[in-house]
């Protein structure tokens, strides 16, 4: 798993910026738009793309960067940018 802090200063786009501290992420973003940008962002940092992940892999992953690893992951889930078998027991980076 990568480190937040370069993807937050580095890899992000200027107007995500804004939206990381110290490598946290301090504000889930209200805009689809923008929250896209960040979600491909942390699918991108946080897991590879060759590689299957628990539950609790995506789970420990995205709380690194937020308390409420639960919504992102379901974010991500919902756009289609990690792939979550029918029980949810294995996740897959798709982007």
């Amino acid at each position: 798993m990568a480190d937040l802090d370069s993807p937050a200063s580095a890899d992000a786009a200027p107007e995500l910026r804004a939206f990381f501290s110290q490598g946290r992420l301090t504000a889930i973003p209200r805009k689809p738009a923008r929250r896209e940008q960040l979600l491909r962002l942390l699918a991108r940092s946080l897991f590879a793309p060759d590689r299957s992940y628990t539950e609790r892999d995506v789970n420990e992953a995205l709380l690194s960067v937020h308390a409420d690893y639960s919504a992102l992951r379901r974010y991500l889930v919902e756009g289609r940018l990690l792939e979550r078998t029918r029980d949810g027991a294995s996740y897959r980076r798709l982007v």
